[in-house]
């Protein structure tokens, strides 16, 4: 994984490529569509397909209260571009200098002088430099001036919705984790610190992982079917998000139940890949009734891994 975050850095054999910018969140089947474009060029140039993004975000230095909570994190976010062929992902450090960059100047500082670009791709909507004034016309005039070559990808339209990164945020925020695993090019995954919590499940047969620190979109309140990612195994996890009414507890909670695994998590960093709703959080009569929808609860989520894991050849 080649993942750059100073591009005076950059090797020479990076550069006179392809190159697409863009925030890249999640990583998402658009932005594939995006990458195999990409892709095509880099072979038409006998160059690198390079990917540039930002972190952070810069709408968190322009409107930090209209920030979205990332999909992704940045190493992640290389990984998943790796996998769909892109040879290297530059990840410039936002700063006020580079928002003050006009138009002309990102093309020329940038795509010109740093990744020295031969081919450019982008959605219809893209926009860079100084107050987003550097349109997908302004680019285009921009190109032919340097001689670089620009493509421009239509979005991926899936029944009556565009995929994008704020579309799969709004299934997620709403639970839907179902159908942002569908617009996904992997599984959505999040990550937490494990922590100790007030060990309910324990007490009744459920040991769970509780996190914390977790940096990106945690899913709407639930039960969940997936798959818990620590240093040592890769195993299938029921996990409940949200509340614990049943106690009269309403500390939001992240807890993670690895099916089969006996050991101690605590201090280590868990990855959780969110596969798919199995129910709502309710409040149960007494812990007896809740141990058994749990005992319900693991083996449905158990049947969700086993049919990701068909489906996926793993």
């Amino acid at each position: 994984m080649k993942l750059i975050r100073d591009v005076s850095e950059l090797d020479e054999s990076l550069r006179g490529g392809a190159v697409t910018i863009g925030n890249f969140d999640g990583v998402h089947r658009g932005h594939a569509k995006i990458v195999e474009a990409l892709r095509r060029l880099a072979v038409k140039h006998s160059g690198p397909a390079v990917v540039f993004t930002f972190d952070p975000h810069p709408v968190r230095l322009l409107r930090p209260e209209l920030t979205p909570p990332p999909l992704t994190w940045t190493s992640r976010k290389a990984l998943l571009l790796e996998e769909l062929g892109v040879d290297a992902t530059v990840v410039y450090p936002t700063n006020r200098a580079l928002l003050e960059l006009t138009a002309e100047e990102f093309f020329q500082q940038i795509i010109v002088d740093a990744l020295d670009a031969k081919a450019i791709v982008e959605g219809p909507n893209f926009a860079f430099g100084k107050d987003r004034a550097g349109t997908i016309d302004v680019l285009r005039q921009l190109c032919e001036a340097n001689a670089v070559e620009l493509i421009v990808v239509e979005p991926l339209l899936e029944t009556e919705d565009y995929v994008s990164s704020s579309l799969i945020r709004k299934a997620i925020a709403e639970g839907d984790v179902d159908s942002a695993c569908r617009h996904l090019t992997r599984p959505y995954r999040l990550r937490g610190m494990v922590t100790h919590g007030m060990n309910r499940g324990s007490e009744i047969g459920f040991p769970t992982a509780n996190l914390d620190a977790i940096d990106t979109l945690i899913p709407a309140p639930g039960v969940y079917a997936g798959l818990a990612t620590s240093e040592t195994c890769t195993v299938p996890a029921a996990i409940h998000v949200g509340g614990n009414p049943t106690f009269r507890e309403d500390d939001h909670k992240f807890e993670v139940h690895l099916i089969g695994f006996a050991g101690n998590l605590y201090g280590q960093v868990l990855e959780v890949d969110m596969l798919s709703r199995l129910r709502e959080t309710v409040s149960f009569e007494s812990a007896e009734h809740l141990k058994t929808q749990l005992q319900q609860d693991v083996a449905e989520a158990e049947t969700v891994v086993r049919q990701y894991q068909a489906e996926a050849g793993a």
